[in-house]
């Protein structure tokens, strides 16, 4: 075949890519509270690798502590360690409901390169989370194609705050996989088909593509914190953990506890304090101690919150006995995943690009 064959096919490629990449609707996570703001997740990967220091620069993640505790890796990991091509690492930002839509509360913000344009911004770089007007209405850009090397643009990510069937969960912005259905993302995250389909507005399954982005609901263990404490709500997803108040308290999620959270002293330098204020429920009973249990109720000094002066706790009884609603099952039948032609481009271009060069190169 000749180059300006093989170049051809290339054209027709990129431009059928290009063409289904801005087919694809715009994510909009529901969020029904007005100004409610929370915790959300989104699960970024890149095609080439990276660093969790790179990850947390990208995303503005003021600690890398919370990046490690929501991939639930060890707490002395560094920020060189490295993450392999397409590894999807689970990065926290805030997020805030405006008129019923989810959107990353003022951040990231991201420092233009020379060279780049919105389409590379929100395609490359944030993988795809958004789109390039997204970014242009967010930013009041009147001329998308006219966009300066040092400025600044605000990134919309999609998120949520709400409740599901009044039960909190932290929202997780999810890149849909070559191969996946419903079905089989609903299993890899412990929730039903069928709240995946109502979340997302989905009436077909097999309507589900390559590069869609989905608002999955993670499980949140129960708290005792209260809705005055600065950390509220504090949000933790199962096989997760975060540090909190000035970083001087450590709090885990562990399904193995019921999905009750479990905190205790970080033994960490705070932040913000000179030193971590006491934190006792009474005389030598700390939070995280267990001043009582039987075979399905555990007394506990747990944690409640934080304001700029002091970290509170209190005896609370726990039952550990008590069943948790059913995350899993619920399959639709027909979750069978459509992959197509945009699908299979969306995840294989860079390399098909690649290829193919090389093929012209050699002819």
């Amino acid at each position: 075949m000749g180059g300006s064959k093989v170049l051809a096919l290339v054209a027709i490629a990129v431009v059928v890519y290009l063409g289904e990449v801005e087919g694809q609707p715009e994510a909009k996570f529901k969020c029904t509270t007005e100004n409610a703001t929370c915790r959300s997740l989104i699960g970024y990967s890149n095609p080439n690798g990276t660093t969790l220091g790179d990850i947390r620069s990208l995303f503005n993640v003021k600690h890398l502590l919370e990046i490690l505790g929501a991939n639930n890796l060890p707490s002395n990991t560094t920020k060189t360690h490295k993450v392999g091509p397409n590894e999807v690492v689970r990065v926290p930002f805030p997020c805030k409901c405006t008129n019923n839509t989810g959107l990353s509360n003022a951040l990231p913000l991201y420092k233009i390169k020379k060279g780049d344009t919105l389409y590379d911004i929100a395609t490359t770089t944030f993988a795809g989370f958004l789109k390039y007007p997204q970014i242009q209405v967010a930013n009041n850009l009147p001329d998308a194609n006219n966009i300066t090397a040092g400025g600044t643009l605000y990134i919309p990510l999609p998120c949520s705050c709400d409740a599901l069937d009044g039960t909190a969960v932290l929202h997780y912005a999810h890149r849909v996989a070559s191969g996946s259905s419903v079905d089989s993302i609903a299993q890899e995250f412990g929730t039903t088909s069928q709240i995946l389909l109502d979340l997302n507005g989905i009436t077909d399954p097999k309507s589900l593509e390559a590069g869609q982005i989905l608002d999955v609901p993670l499980r949140a263990c129960s708290s005792s914190v209260k809705n005055t404490s600065f950390d509220s709500p504090l949000l933790v997803a199962n096989a997760s953990y975060v540090y909190t108040a000035n970083e001087c308290v450590k709090c885990n999620c562990d399904s193995s506890n019921n999905y009750i959270l479990q905190c205790e002293p970080s033994h960490l330098k705070p932040t913000n304090w000179s030193v971590c204020p006491s934190a006792e429920c009474s005389s030598n009973v700390f939070i995280g101690n267990t001043t009582s249990i039987d075979a399905c109720n555990r007394t506990t000094c747990a944690y409640t919150g934080y304001n700029s002066r002091n970290i509170t706790a209190e005896l609370v009884t726990q039952d550990t006995c008590a069943v948790p609603p059913s995350g899993s099952g619920g399959s639709t039948g027909s979750g069978a995943s459509r992959i197509t032609f945009q699908g299979l481009l969306s995840n294989n271009l860079f390399i098909l690009i690649h290829l193919v060069l090389a093929l012209v190169y050699v002819l």
